[in-house]
Order: structure tokens, then sequence, then C-alpha cells
């Protein structure tokens, strides 16, 4: 069926959740340490919440604002859940490192799957870049120091942001070279979508040739060219694994600066989860990307 996989094991390669007891655990986390980084930045004045980068309900970010000096450096995080779960109220554990390196930190929202398809799924994470690049000088932030993270599903969107020409979407020609983003951490990320679409997630995102195509990064050169960190857990399953290790070949092959690590003793959903902890070997290596 594909790669000697049958049906039931190819499913199982893409169920993370095969490698672990309780998915709830993690997700437990997401919620409790982003409600504990969003309510010490509303005791700090340090949040600037729902900010509206479109007209749809689903486009909002919460913006988390330096608290410890002021590198004028942004990060963004894309969350995951398959393009079908999760939202910015559970991307936010990570808001607090970044604040106390002084960064600004924003969380994105975007519409799931089935309401919105995956082409409109990367069209309004463009949308919400643009956008903060935008209004960089509104927000206090340099434009020119934009930074993206993502994990699983959005580790695919941030991969997919480098595909993009950016003057389609913002009327400026400050953008050298077309590189808007200057660094991107992508954990645990999807960049071949041809056996999402043998299986049951195809369900809910209906994915066709076109969009198979014109969404899998890792069949396109980079448009937006900068240093990609890649991670996944050591608990992941092979195809998960094989995904990242294709793009990095595909990627150091031409040229692109390049560095991964399979992280012991983490899995699908908590490894992500190291980018809160500025011990971790994860987010010291973003850090040294956005020269912090």
């Amino acid at each position: 069926m594909y790669k000697n996989f049958d049906l039931a094991n190819l499913e199982r390669e893409y169920s993370p959740s095969s490698c672990i007891n309780d998915i709830n655990i993690y997700i437990d986390k997401y919620i409790l340490q982003s409600k504990v980084a969003l309510e010490k930045a509303k005791r700090e004045q340090a949040l600037e919440a729902d900010l509206h980068y479109g007209k749809s309900q689903d486009e909002l970010i919460d913006l988390y604002l330096p608290t410890q000096g002021n590198t004028k450096k942004l990060h963004i995080y894309i969350h995951g859940g398959y393009w079908q779960a999760l939202s910015k109220n559970e991307s936010s554990f990570a808001a607090s490192n970044f604040q106390q390196k002084g960064c600004y930190f924003a969380a994105i929202n975007y519409s799931l799957a089935p309401n919105a398809n995956l082409t409109e799924i990367v069209e309004q994470n463009r949308k919400a870049i643009a956008w903060l690049y935008s209004h960089a000088t509104q927000l206090g932030f340099d434009a020119d120091e934009i930074y993206i993270s993502g994990s699983s599903a959005g580790a695919h969107l941030a991969m997919m942001m480098l595909q993009t020409n950016w003057s389609d979407y913002i009327q400026c020609d400050k953008i050298k070279n077309n590189q808007l983003i200057k660094g991107v951490c992508a954990v645990s990320g999807i960049y071949d979508l041809i056996p999402i679409a043998l299986t049951y997630i195809n369900d809910t995102l209906k994915l066709t040739p076109l969009e198979i195509e014109q969404n899998s990064p890792n069949n396109k050169t980079l448009v937006n060219n900068c240093p990609i960190i890649f991670a996944f857990g050591e608990q992941e399953t092979s195809e998960f694994k094989r995904q990242t290790s294709e793009i990095l070949m595909v990627l150091g092959r031409a040229g692109i600066e390049v560095s991964c690590k399979e992280i012991h003793n983490r899995n699908h959903f908590d490894v992500i989860l190291d980018l809160a902890d500025s011990n971790s070997w994860l987010s010291n290596q973003v850090f040294r990307q956005m020269n912090l």
C-alpha cells in the first residue's frame, strides 16, 4: 500500500498516540502550562490578546510581550493537532520562557478541518505572519527579527511558510530577497502528505491530489531561505522519524543550514514542551538561532 505498510500498520505509524498510554496527560499539560503563562502575562500587563489578523472569528493571535529586557525579536508558535484540533489557547506554554529572554511570543489561531481545507489553513497562517510583520512597529518588535516554530501539523505549517512569496501578502519593498522569516524550529513534523491521504486522517481533511502536491514541503525548493532546526522524540513511530530524516537530507543537499536531534525520553506530544524549559536542548538551539 505504502512503503510495504498495509493499511492497519500505516494508520498506526501515523497515529502518534500509538506510542503512549494516554494522550490526555499531555494535552492537559498544554492547557495547564498555557493557562499559567496567560495569567502571569496578564498580571504583568504583558499580553495583547485576541488580535485579529483577518475577518474570520478564528483568525486571532495572542501576543506576549517581553518581561525582562527587550530584544525586539519575535518568536511565533504554530500549534499542531493534525490540522483539526487544538487552538492558540493551548499554545502559549513556552511564552514565559521567551518573555524572560526579552522576546515577544505570538500564538496563532487558525480554522480547523473540516471547516477549512489544508490550503485555506496554510493561507491563514501566511496571513497571520504577514499581519504581524506589517504591524511590527505598532506592536513594538523588529519586523526583521521574526522566527517561527511548530509541532506536528504545526511543523508542517511552519515549513510551508518558507514556501511563501511574501510580496503576495505584504505591500512592502523592505523584505530583502523574500527573507521575512529568519529561522524555523520544526518538531515532529509531517512534510510528505502522500501517506496521510491514505489513512483515516484524510476522512476529515479530504486532501485532493493538487493539495498534496502543493502542500508537501519535502518536494519544494525554499522560497524563504533560513536556518532550520529539526527535532523529534525518541518514542515516536518510524514514519515520523523518516519524515524528518528525509526532508533533512533534501534540504542539506540544497545547501540549507539545518540541524537535527532525536530527543531522548520524549514522545510526539511532550517533546515540544522542551521549548518551555530554558535548560533544554531544544530551547537553547532556538535561542542560539535567534542570537540570544
